[in-house]
């Protein structure tokens, strides 16, 4: 499903068909490590899951580049054991790409890992009228960007059946200063999200969801339920 025109939704990840490019958002990889020194065990699927996904999308579309959009990684203040051994094992699978990683709020300590696979670590990047950030600040924009991609936030949808709460990640596209901006979810198959519906987001860039419309990801589907706003008065 084309979210705006030459940019398709696959799953959680965006693909780019005029710069065959594909841009992931939120891998939080070393999340399971994380957990678990939280007293939460956790089967260790993660990076298994992700890479079959990953492998998956090279197969289907024809790449050059892959955008890692922030929040490669999970732990703030140091780089875990694990973090290394995935993130390691992730650029090697990605070897013969171009890859650029956009540093994201989780990432303070990534350029140990990028600089010895010498990888290009930036806080933002550009292709032609399209910026992708991670989206944990405000950027500088000019007249020539048309198109702003970001994660951050991992948005979701919340319905309610039969006293059951079933939960969807979801994409978000709506406009921030006339530019299209266009939010992913994570790509963690741990993480489900955080709802639409309740949650108040913290980026900059998202004070009034009301006129976003929400585009939930049900199986191999793309669903889209239109404008918050007007998805709210029917629930």
């Amino acid at each position: 499903m084309e979210i705006i025109k030459e940019i398709l939704i696959n799953g959680s990840a965006l693909y780019l068909k005029k710069h065959q490019t594909i841009v992931i958002s939120d891998l939080h990889l070393g999340y399971e490590g994380y957990l678990e020194k939280r007293g939460v065990l956790v089967p260790r699927f993660q990076l298994k899951d992700t890479i079959v996904q990953i492998k998956e999308l090279l197969n289907k579309f024809k790449v050059k580049r892959v955008i890692l959009n922030g929040d490669v990684k999970h732990e703030f203040g140091k780089i875990l054991s694990q973090e290394w051994k995935d993130i390691t094992k992730l650029f090697h699978i990605l070897n013969d790409y171009e890859v650029i990683v956009v540093k994201g709020n989780h990432d303070v300590i990534l350029y140990p890992i990028t600089d010895k696979k010498n990888i290009t670590l930036v806080p933002e990047y550009r292709i032609d009228d399209v910026l992708f950030i991670h989206g944990d600040y405000a950027p500088k924009l000019d007249k020539k960007i048309k198109t702003i991609i970001m994660g951050h936030e991992h948005p979701a949808i919340s319905f309610k059946e039969k006293g059951r709460v079933e939960r969807y990640k979801c994409f978000l596209k709506g406009e921030y200063l006339s530019k299209t901006l266009i939010v992913q979810p994570s790509f963690n198959p741990l993480i489900e999200g955080s709802d639409v519906m309740k949650e108040q987001f913290l980026s900059p860039l998202l004070k009034d969801l009301s006129d976003f419309e929400i585009m939930a990801i049900y199986k191999e589907k793309v669903l889209n339920f239109g404008k918050l706003n007007k998805l709210r008065l029917k629930l």
